[in-house]
């Protein structure tokens, strides 16, 4: 079966460490090379990681592999965001191997949040994250002006990337032309690097692939992340862009093994949050070559993320994130807790497939 993009496997796994390669988009270094790219966020803080960001004639984006998970946001029974709870899971997260984290994805529940909060939110996760891995932040708005105001305000508060959204309410306009438009400008604007972000389950809306290869020309975008879960459209992104060094993240835990084998570097997956370790693994043996281990975990978590995703969205995460020693708790209102009925379902998912 296939390996992934060359130049990926060699990332040691007990250590990830930032590994920085050359942007090969000529007639853009200049200007990108002024801000400085990756590492202006890190200039910024204070931490010296920067410099391998600001030095020599052209600019650099790191090259990534492993998984992130998106995650979940803590609530108090009174609706507050938790930061106690936050940084209990954060501790617990710190002894897997994942290659960062995500906050304010759609798991993050971040429409349901003030910008106060999310900039803490940021904040509070860069703090509690080993300077080896990476933080991505969600700044997408419906406005482009808006998602440059909120990109800036991410990188100050300490985000390495920037995770994009489709903006989406006026479905009906957003073109491919009007999107490359908007994260164009979007880029041209970061002081941090951009991941586009696909997600029609929740938008609508899937970025055209058409769009998707004109954007991976941009110096300052990394990648992307796609949960459509259409593995041709993955395969097809991963062919096209080859010479663009450009990433393609898996959305989901359920079509990681098979995005692997098209070349895909890694995957944002939300059963992370509660399978952290497996996913890990599954990342691992998909590295080495371990292709019939590989299926037969990949098999096992199948079920229990259908169940965290599509079939009880984040009310199921959470609940299942308490099975585990994580804090779950409460969704932010108006999403709904889940009914008894559900949670037995729930539970003898994740015990069907042997995770319970």
């Amino acid at each position: 079966m296939p390996g992934r993009h060359q130049g990926l496997g060699s990332a040691p796994r007990s250590r990830i460490q930032l590994r920085l390669v050359h942007v090969n988009k000529s007639q853009q270094r200049a200007a990108f090379t002024s801000r400085g790219l990756w590492g202006w966020a890190a200039c910024a803080r204070g931490d010296g990681a920067g410099e391998a960001g600001l030095s020599g004639e052209l600019g650099y984006r790191a090259a990534w592999t492993g998984i992130f998970p998106p995650l979940t946001t803590p609530f108090s029974a009174t609706q507050e965001v938790d930061y106690t709870q936050l940084e209990g899971n954060l501790c617990r997260y710190a002894s897997i191997p994942f290659r960062g984290l995500v906050v304010l994805g759609s798991n993050g529940e971040y429409p349901y949040l003030a910008l106060r909060e999310r900039l803490e939110l940021v904040s509070c996760v860069r703090r509690a994250l080993p300077r080896d891995r990476l933080l991505l932040a969600g700044s997408g708005c419906e406005s482009t002006q808006a998602t440059i105001e909120l990109t800036v305000s991410m990188a100050e508060a300490g985000a390495d990337v920037a995770l994009v959204v489709t903006p989406c309410y006026y479905r009906g306009a957003m073109t491919s032309a009007a999107l490359v438009q908007h994260y164009t400008e979007v880029a041209d604007a970061s002081p941090i690097p951009v991941v586009l972000y696909s997600v029609p389950a929740n938008t609508g809306l899937d970025l055209p692939l058409e769009a998707v290869l004109t954007l991976a020309q941009h110096p300052n975008i990394l990648g992307i992340k796609d949960s459509g879960g259409d593995i041709t459209r993955m395969g097809l992104m991963v062919h096209k862009t080859r010479q663009e060094d450009f990433q393609v993240l898996a959305g989901s835990a359920g079509f990681l093994l098979a995005s692997y084998a098209l070349g895909a570097c890694g995957g944002v997956c939300a059963l992370a949050n509660v399978l952290g370790a497996p996913l890990c693994q599954l990342d691992g043996l998909c590295h080495e070559g371990r292709w019939q281990e590989a299926r037969d975990l990949q098999h096992r978590l199948i079920e229990p993320n259908l169940a965290v995703t599509r079939r009880f969205g984040i009310p199921g995460l959470k609940k299942a994130m308490e099975w585990f020693g994580y804090y779950g708790g409460p969704c932010r209102a108006p999403l709904a807790p889940l009914s008894s009925p559900q949670v037995e379902e729930l539970r003898g998912i994740f015990s069907a497939n042997g995770w319970l």
